[in-house]
């Protein structure tokens, strides 16, 4: 990995002179061992693979570390950036001015010059970052919130991430907040990575008040290139279902778990799917809104003209997840069971053991 802390900046030496009090304040799940902080990795995952120098010796400096699993190694800089999900120096800057109580210093345009541009917000590389510092969900907060939601298909969720601490701005002027978050990745017809998508979650676990959403103004946000590409479950075939949300899409897959699905994250963005080649029937899982009609009668018009068969599936509720939660899989099972083909009741609904 590049250390963000590489580009030269008179912050840089700083976290080293408190690196203790900075392992204990972002690598909580690590403890003290002699000279060293041991951990999992510069995420704070448990462990004890990675190591942190907490004092100068004869072997390196203080705030340097090593992760011996990957071979990865860095310092304390990169500690907050990775930790925080912090993808811009400016604001791994920010937060390490903060926890030290140093004062801002004015703007200097030679040290300008020598940091390396930053990454766009919103961008795919920015998406792509994102990820990479997340974690797969299974024993995660993520699973925790699924399973809450009623949501017991878990398999082939690689698309799904956990990141323990995700900054969350509330505005523009607001400071950066971090809460456990839900991490998609949205991708191509290819698999290439365009964006992702962010649902932050209530570290205190699943409630009915907010749903396992963290109490935020706005706790789902997107990042990247959307139109046209979304978040994948399974891979398709011939027959694949869609619809908006994530939970969504997971709900169906409850009660068809063979039947590839994707989440579009939005109306508009539901109306505006790529269809893969291989694509002669779709299920278009609507939820019961004007937006969603909207949509609906879009993509409809758009599969009929690319000579696929389009079947709307619509939900006794609100949403698919509300008929999970509420009504139950056998409620959902039986509702789905009437509006699918008779050949993909067979193929895809879960037959009892």
């Amino acid at each position: 990995m590049t250390a963000i802390s590489s580009r030269p900046s008179p912050i840089c030496d700083s976290p080293a002179r408190q690196a203790e009090a900075v392992c204990r304040n972002y690598l909580s799940n690590g403890r003290r061992q002699g000279n060293y902080w041991q951990v999992g990795d510069a995420r704070n995952m448990p462990g004890r693979s990675m190591y942190v120098r907490l004092n100068d010796s004869p072997k390196g400096s203080a705030g340097k570390w090593t992760d011996a699993a990957t071979g990865e190694h860095g310092d304390l800089l990169d500690v907050i950036q990775q930790s925080l999900g912090l993808l811009d120096f400016k604001d791994v800057a920010d937060e390490a001015r903060s926890f030290l109580s140093m004062p801002r210093p004015s703007p200097d345009p030679a040290e300008r010059g020598m940091r390396a541009p930053p990454t766009p917000a919103g961008s795919a590389e920015a998406a792509r970052r994102l990820i990479s510092m997340s974690q797969p969900i299974l024993g995660t907060l993520v699973e925790t919130y699924l399973r809450g939601r009623g949501i017991t298909a878990l398999h082939e969720t690689g698309s799904l991430r956990f990141h323990p601490r995700c900054y969350y701005r509330p505005g523009e002027d607001a400071p950066t907040e971090t809460w456990p978050a839900m991490i998609a990745s949205v991708t191509d017809l290819d698999g290439k990575l365009t964006g992702a998508h962010r649902t932050w979650l209530d570290p205190a676990g699943f409630s009915e008040v907010h749903l396992g959403r963290a109490p935020i103004n706005t706790p789902r946000r997107a990042m990247g290139d959307l139109r046209g590409h979304a978040v994948h479950f399974g891979v398709c075939n011939d027959v694949m279902a869609a619809g908006e949300g994530i939970e969504t899409m997971l709900s169906q897959r409850s009660a068809l778990p063979a039947m590839p699905a994707i989440a579009a994250l939005s109306a508009a963005h539901l109306s505006a799917i790529l269809f893969p080649e291989t694509l002669r029937r779709l299920y278009i899982a609507r939820d019961n809104d004007l937006a969603g009609d909207g949509a609906l009668a879009t993509l409809v018009e758009r599969g009929n003209s690319a000579g696929i068969e389009t079947i709307v599936l619509t939900p006794q509720l609100g949403d698919f997840n509300e008929d999970l939660r509420l009504l139950g899989l056998d409620a959902l099972k039986a509702s789905l069971r009437v509006q699918i083909e008779p050949e993909d009741v067979v193929r895809f609904i879960a037959q009892p053991a």
